[in-house]
């Protein structure tokens, strides 16, 4: 048998990633073990993904009853679990169309490509533009790399799909100075993960919708990063008083299994007639059956109400470590989407704390150079975020004292 270690990495996979040394092998709830049988807490969770941690029983028993009925149907048929998830996205927010995909990226190209449909169908060629924000991210498609306002993803490539332009998050101004009569659809995340962690102003919200409505352009939120509970809320637009007109979902909504949603209204969604979009593996029986486990146990009271609870629990623990260390500018985000914010002693040494988190036996994540990210299970028992934090400040510790 191959021997497996991180040198084979190197040897057969493209270099677009640095993966760390050590490789997972097994997890369980919010534990991973390595391959020399290290346990470590997981305070990242896949990036936002692992909703109800490792291998959680709900999501292996939907995965293994599936997997003995029906793999793989292509969209030229229909197959029950792709309706029966769908049936509950709908029942569970303010959308009455379900598009699905494999991932965050395709649901945003949905999303994207049936604003500008709407818009050449409805007023003609020339509405077509597309505003977003800057320190934005929708995904890795050369079009949503281009929307997402980090142009250092996207440079590189070529010329850049046209028609879009960037204005500053939390800056209604900046906004307004760019909107009007030509754009077809605002873009934005209700908390911008990648950029840093940083949540949008509930009034700034508002009145980008009330913006989009003046300018007849749809307001497509991104929640792939927010979604299925992430922030307390089953979908954090249910917090802010502000309804999108397209909603993007994924991450977090298979729990690990790779699925992605475009919702929408009846509306909005009769503009992509038979033919103008498509996937291949968008609605796999597989990933549905496991996504709608997953949705059915986190869309509970019991479950958003503690993920509220984890949230204090991380904000006084981490407060505890700063009062201690001083290396916090601040503590932000909503639910378990949270950034531990670097102050100017330690500006740009995010993924420093993020290495010596895993030689503790910590998994975090960072968001940028100044910003530490933790997106943990939704469900990770409170010991497990004591035990984590522990490790963190011991990680903290060997920073600060070099």
């Amino acid at each position: 048998m191959q021997q497996v270690n991180r040198a084979l990495f190197d040897e057969v996979m493209v270099p677009n990633y640095a993966p760390a040394q050590m490789i997972p092998v097994k997890g369980a709830g919010s534990r991973v073990w390595d391959q020399q049988g290290k346990e470590y807490i997981d305070f990242a969770g896949g990036i936002a993904v692992n909703c109800l941690g490792h291998c959680h029983p709900a999501l292996v028993s939907a995965l293994k009853e599936q997997g003995e009925k029906l793999w793989h149907l292509s969209n030229v048929l229909t197959n029950e679990p792709a309706l029966l998830l769908a049936k509950a996205l709908v029942d569970a927010t303010f959308a009455e169309k379900v598009y699905f995909a494999n991932s965050g990226a395709e649901a945003n190209e949905a999303a994207l490509k049936l604003a500008r449909r709407v818009a050449k169908d409805n007023h003609g060629d020339e509405k077509n533009q597309i505003i977003a924000f800057k320190q934005g991210f929708h995904g890795r498609t050369f079009f949503t790399v281009t929307v997402g306002g980090q142009p250092a993803y996207s440079d590189g490539f070529g010329p850049k799909p046209e028609a879009i332009e960037h204005a500053e998050f939390n800056n209604i101004d900046s906004l307004k100075a760019l909107i009007s009569d030509r754009t077809c659809a605002v873009m934005v995340e209700p908390l911008q993960g990648e950029g840093g962690v940083v949540p949008a102003d509930v009034e700034f919200m508002q009145q980008v919708r009330a913006l989009c409505d003046q300018h007849k352009a749809l307001l497509i939120f991104d929640e792939v990063q927010t979604g299925v509970g992430r922030t307390g809320e089953l979908y954090a637009y249910m917090g802010l008083g502000v309804t999108p007109d397209i909603l993007t979902t994924a991450k977090a909504l298979g729990g690990g299994f790779p699925v992605g949603a475009m919702l929408t209204t009846t509306a909005i969604a009769k503009h992509l007639v038979v033919g103008t979009h498509g996937s291949t593996y968008g609605g796999n029986p597989l990933a549905c059956a496991v996504a709608l486990a997953a949705l059915n146990t986190v869309n509970q009271p019991e479950v958003l109400a503690g993920v509220k609870a984890k949230e204090q629990l991380f904000r006084d623990g981490l407060s505890q470590i700063n009062e201690k260390y001083q290396v916090f500018a601040t503590i932000r985000g909503q639910g378990l989407l949270l950034g531990a914010v670097l102050n100017a002693d330690y500006a740009g040494k995010a993924r420093d704390f993020m290495v010596a988190a895993a030689e503790e036996g910590l998994m975090a994540l960072v968001a940028g150079a100044n910003v530490v990210r933790f997106t943990p299970s939704l469900v990770i028992p409170d010991a497990d975020i004591r035990e984590g934090l522990a490790r963190f400040e011991r990680a903290v510790a060997k920073i600060v004292q070099g």
